[in-house]
């Protein structure tokens, strides 16, 4: 197991605990599920069983069970936790029977690929569930394991190797380890499920993606690119987002008559894979010609980790017209909107749009470059 820095989730969890609900817990291979259910401090004085989905005797065991033999099996446990629960033959029923008949036994499942385990519990878990996401590590976590002024010098090799936890606390094998994880995870597996079986179109799409973060998307054109058509693309990005690798960010259109007003742009939840799947390692980051969209895709998953952890609710987008006028993020919230500009030149000389500051509500709006990185990604929950 990856050694344990702190992840945010662990208190969001531990606070859930009790409700009489179960805790599923999503999110990407190696993001470090199985380490923070192994280390919920919650549980450490309780009575835990710790199953593992992918062995064969556990399948059998949670496959359709009764209630008379689940509670056989769980005598004397207070906790039951289910780590990589999408193996598990209508997992969600078993779960359910749990929630349902067994009230004094608290059931938590992790599962690898967000949605296998949410096809097989969405439906039997209504109403019976809290559901958590976790990411590789955040910036905010890092600077708590450390703090800030470590965490800001290690921002090039951030930009380059991203987060993954082992990434992370193996320095000097991070072109290694991402190798590993992105062949086994993206490839692996994407492959056997939702009838994806064209290893080199995923690869030639992923490829295409990295190339373009920081850049509006267009279906027909990865299409043309790819040798396939816009359907075919669209269902690939589809299961990649499903799967927390990619994620999009739509266009914003409400009121300006040359707003950009069906686009969307695709960032991936980690640099590292990112760079992995180009191929580009390259730690000169001055010397980058993609260094903008680093930049970019660095501070826009920071920034979803962030709502996605605090349930803020946020809207985003990005904001563009036709004469290329330009807003990298948009933040919609009940007072008006927050707009954020990113330039990785700490002496760039950049501002907000006039367009959009006369035709929406603005509440706040800032530059942020890695002189001033700290304002954004240390945010706390407003």
């Amino acid at each position: 197991m990856t050694a344990m820095i702190k992840r945010f989730l662990e208190q969001k969890i531990c606070d859930h605990l009790g409700f009489g609900k179960a805790i599923l817990l999503f999110g990407a291979r190696q993001v470090g599920k199985t380490t923070l259910l192994h280390h919920l401090k919650c549980l450490s004085h309780e009575k835990t069983l710790f199953l593992n989905g992918d062995e064969s005797d556990v399948r059998e065991l949670l496959g359709n069970p009764s209630s008379t033999r689940l509670k056989h099996a769980f005598y004397g446990y207070r906790y039951v936790i289910i780590d990589e629960a999408q193996g598990i033959h209508d997992v969600g029923l078993t779960i359910k029977v749990v929630v349902d008949r067994l009230p004094d036994l608290q059931v938590v499942a992790s599962g690898s690929s967000a949605f296998e385990l949410a096809n097989r519990t969405s439906e039997p878990l209504t109403g019976r569930k809290f559901e958590f996401m976790l990411f590789p590590f955040s910036f905010s976590e890092m600077v708590e394991e450390k703090d800030f002024f470590h965490e800001n010098s290690m921002l090039p090799l951030r930009l380059v190797y991203g987060y993954y936890p082992e990434v992370v606390t193996h320095p000097g094998e991070e072109e290694k380890l991402l190798k590993l994880i992105s062949g086994s995870y993206l490839y692996k597996d994407l492959l056997r499920i939702e009838n994806i079986h064209r290893s080199e179109l995923l690869e030639k799409i992923l490829k295409a993606l990295a190339l373009q973060i920081g850049s509006e998307v267009s279906y027909n054109e990865l299409a043309r690119l790819c040798g396939t058509n816009p359907k075919t693309v669209e269902k690939y990005v589809d299961v990649l987002e499903k799967a927390y690798i990619i994620f999009k960010v739509p266009a914003l259109s409400r009121n300006v008559r040359n707003e950009i007003k069906k686009g969307k742009k695709i960032y991936f939840w980690d640099n590292g894979i990112r760079n992995a799947i180009i191929n580009n390692f390259s730690e000169v980051i001055v010397l980058r010609t993609d260094r903008g969209g680093l930049w970019e895709n660095f501070l826009m998953s920071e920034r979803m980790k962030f709502h996605r952890y605090h349930q803020t609710g946020v809207n985003c987008y990005f904001w563009r017209t036709s004469q290329q006028q330009e807003i990298d993020l948009v933040e919609e919230y009940a007072e008006g909107f927050r707009a954020f500009e990113f330039k990785w030149n700490k002496k760039a000389r950049s501002h907000i749009s006039k367009t959009f500051l006369g035709n929406y509500r603005v509440i706040s709006s800032q530059v942020v470059t890695p002189a001033n990185l700290e304002e954004f990604l240390l945010e706390r929950p407003f």
